[in-house]
């Protein structure tokens, strides 16, 4: 696990920011946005969940990547790309399991 503490200190912040910044990109442009999850989960919440799984996958390719390229900041680039992975993550979780547990109109019609 990343040491958030040194995550955030010196002139690490940039590369922090930067790496949680692109786990927040990469997932936004493979998915809908969580609300959109939350209203349409009862007739995609499989095919959206598919697509936050992969906007995860990529998103660690790249994050590992930047770790493997910038040694100096790499605990600072691993920190910064988990927290957003876990928070975007948990995000669409609990909009699919909220949608499916409260339902609602979707916004969709087939």
């Amino acid at each position: 696990m990343a040491d958030m503490a040194t995550a955030v200190s010196g002139n690490g912040g940039v590369a922090f920011l930067v790496s949680a910044g692109i786990v927040y990109e990469i997932i936004a442009a493979a998915c809908s946005s969580p609300q959109t999850t939350e209203i349409n989960a009862k007739a995609r919440s499989n095919t959206l969940m598919k697509w936050v799984h992969i906007g995860i996958g990529q998103a660690a390719i790249f994050i590992a990547a930047a770790a493997i390229i910038d040694k100096k900041h790499r605990t600072e680039i691993i920190a910064g790309g988990t927290l957003a992975g876990v928070l975007m993550y948990g995000q669409y979780v609990h909009a699919k399991d909220s949608g499916l547990r409260n339902g609602g109109p979707g916004t969709e019609t087939y």
